[in-house]
């Protein structure tokens, strides 16, 4: 009981607090679409700060140094997300800011060996987007692909793997592009709050072993107790 109850406890308060994250990210997001556009700066920005701000940008894209996020799922067809660094106007030379542009989904080809082919707009682009910070922890399928050689396809949106990858300064948000903007593909993003019912449901689960594992003890407890009782009469 000393172990069982603590830990079904905290899992579940775990559960609830992922719920709850999820929920004032939603709050964020919501309050702040309402909000007029910033411009993204040529020097870096607070990550935080920049949490589902509405932003514009003018750059240049690099598709040399484009990934594909593998596994992400569209109407129930498999696909890729593709991540295209843009090169910020106003900066120059190899120490010029990039940001990461999350351009959308495309479909998977017919063989995994085949990737598909990307069309990107050559020269200057104006583009509007929200700006996402994100996530640090991944679920992956074995180890990542080492090497020196540039990896196309990935797993996750590792922001500090990409780093390591390239020679050139980043800011540290990624940019989803806006449907009204040119140079994209699908972009219905997911809700921050999507699935928190999940985590609500599996809180209440845990909060329930808890409350189980206390029924049960209490049971055999008191169980030799009533049986006397019962004798004696």
């Amino acid at each position: 009981m000393a172990v069982l109850v603590p830990l079904f406890i905290s899992l579940g308060n775990w559960q609830w607090n992922k719920a709850a994250v999820k929920e004032s990210r939603q709050t964020l997001l919501d309050a702040r679409a309402a909000d007029a556009p910033i411009r993204l700066a040529a020097t870096p920005v607070d990550a935080e700060s920049m949490r589902y701000r509405r932003v514009t940008v003018r750059g240049t894209f690099e598709p040399q140094r484009q990934i594909l996020i593998d596994n992400r799922v569209h109407h129930d067809q498999a696909g890729y997300h593709v991540v295209t660094p843009l090169r910020i106007e106003g900066t120059a030379g190899q120490e010029a800011l990039r940001v990461l542009v999350n351009r959308g989904w495309i479909p998977a080809g017919p063989s995994r060996a085949t990737l598909p082919e990307i069309a990107t707009t050559d020269g200057s682009v104006e583009l509007l987007a929200t700006a996402v910070v994100p996530g640090s922890r991944f679920f992956t399928l074995g180890a990542e692909p080492a090497g020196a050689e540039w990896q196309t396809v990935w797993q996750n949106l590792d922001l500090a793997r990409y780093r390591t990858r390239v020679d050139f300064p980043l800011q540290p948000i990624v940019l989803e592009l806006d449907p009204a903007s040119p140079a994209g593909f699908v972009r219905e993003w997911p809700r921050p709050d999507e699935r928190i019912e999940r985590h609500v449901g599996y809180a209440w689960q845990w909060y329930g072993f808890a409350a189980a594992s206390v029924g049960i003890w209490l049971f055999f407890l008191l169980r030799p107790y009533f049986g006397r009782k019962g004798s004696n009469a």
